[in-house]
């Protein structure tokens, strides 16, 4: 393979994983105007961003077989023609149930650029590049949250949300564009795959009766879940109760994300060190302590701007330890069912997230102690899970150090 050829296809690749990223943050800080013009509240908004998580939660489990079965890029074209399609709909949208549901599709769209984008590595690259490719990957996954909402903060003031939505329709047609011409049929289709739901239904049953996979996949899940928490609330506690502009809040999500981002690259380094086991029990009880913390704060209204972004900052971070090392655990024991395996990781993960997020679009209205009340209890049933899961894991399966596994937003 050629640098040329290998640079394009590193940036298709990285533009298919980022497209989900920038799907759910660009238009966070659009919030208040959304509300403004749907004549609805910032919390209904926020459902939203539920349903997005709902529709991705189930694209994961969807395109996992379709893929296997038609090949790579049969797939790709409808799910992002059905992106770019809900996308163009977003920006006339004029009713706030027809937006959620909008963000729905639009999800089950942007899905199969990352399901495809992970299977294409497997298929494009010899194995010892493949962890290279993966990093690459996971720094644009970890530089989108960063970039999308500062960009969204001021597409956003200067410009309105519908051209937000104008950005990402254009994105769509762009990587459609990009993944048709210069991807190649990287994978023969199997038509020995069966895509009835019994044989796929008893495939995912399969996998959940593992130990090590429902403890691990549950305890980074339910511990995760407080990271949709704060991005469903965000909007919500930074611009409607503190009062800042689109713009600020772009940079304040950004700057959170450093956090996530950070630790999780930190991780590898204390990898060295401590086993992925080690890293997860010590995460959480840090992270439980800091929930607790932040709840008393909140509690007795001793929560002021800088104290709420140093609370979350260093809530982030400890999910930024835990969430590789649980999603490490959760595959090691599958060399045969990854693709499954991985698929219903994923599909738990955004379930637990879009109940999470659900939940602030319920309970958060002028008041930042709903969100850390169900950070706080997140953290702890995960710890409780990951105790009483342990004791049914007979032999452990570890991961070598240098197995990338790929964490979804």
């Amino acid at each position: 393979m050629t640098t040329k050829k290998y640079i394009q296809l590193i940036l298709i690749l990285g533009s298919l994983t980022a497209l989900g990223p920038f799907s759910i943050d660009m238009y966070l800080p659009g919030f208040s105007g959304i509300a403004k013009d749907l004549n609805t509240s910032v919390a209904k908004v926020s459902m939203s961003l539920s349903s997005y998580f709902i529709g991705i939660s189930a694209g994961q489990l969807l395109y996992g077989p379709l893929l296997d079965r038609f090949g790579r890029k049969k797939p790709l074209f409808i799910g992002l023609m059905v992106y770019i399609l809900a996308s163009f709909g977003c920006i006339y949208v004029a009713d706030i149930d027809l937006f959620i549901f909008l963000r729905f599709i639009q999800a089950i769209g942007s899905c199969a650029a990352t399901v495809a984008s992970v299977a294409m590595v497997r298929d494009l690259f010899p194995v010892k590049d493949i962890p290279k490719v993966f990093s690459l990957l996971m720094l644009v996954l970890g530089l989108s949250p960063m970039l999308a909402p500062t960009i969204g903060g001021y597409v956003t003031e200067d410009y309105g949300w519908h051209t937000v939505f104008f950005i990402l329709f254009c994105m769509g047609i762009a990587i459609l564009i990009a993944s048709q011409v210069g991807l190649p049929n990287s994978y023969k289709p199997d038509t020995s795959i069966s895509l009835k739901p019994k044989p796929i239904i008893s495939n995912f049953l399969k996998v959940l009766k593992e130990p090590q996979f429902y403890t691990y996949a549950f305890t980074g899940a339910i511990a995760f879940s407080g990271l949709f928490t704060y991005v469903a609330a965000s909007p919500i506690i930074f611009m409607d109760i503190y009062h800042v502009d689109a713009k600020t809040y772009g940079w304040i999500f950004a700057f959170m994300s450093v956090s996530f981002i950070g630790s999780s690259q930190f991780n590898s380094v204390l990898l060295k060190r401590f086993s992925s086991e080690q890293m997860i029990f010590a995460a959480l009880i840090l992270q439980s302590l800091i929930a607790i913390i932040f709840l008393i704060l909140s509690l007795n209204n001793l929560l002021g701007l800088y104290t709420t972004i140093v609370m979350l900052f260093l809530f982030l971070g400890c999910l930024g330890i835990s969430n590789p090392n649980t999603a490490r655990l959760t595959m090691a024991p599958f060399a045969k069912n990854a693709g499954s395996a991985s698929g219903l990781m994923g599909a738990i993960q955004l379930g637990l997230g879009a109940l999470a997020s659900f939940a602030v679009g319920i309970f958060v209205k002028d008041s930042a102690a709903p969100m850390v009340l169900i950070m706080t209890v997140t953290t702890i049933i995960a710890f409780v899970v990951l105790n009483i899961g342990k004791r049914f894991i007979k032999n452990k399966v570890e991961i070598a150090e240098n197995d990338d596994v790929v964490v979804g937003h």
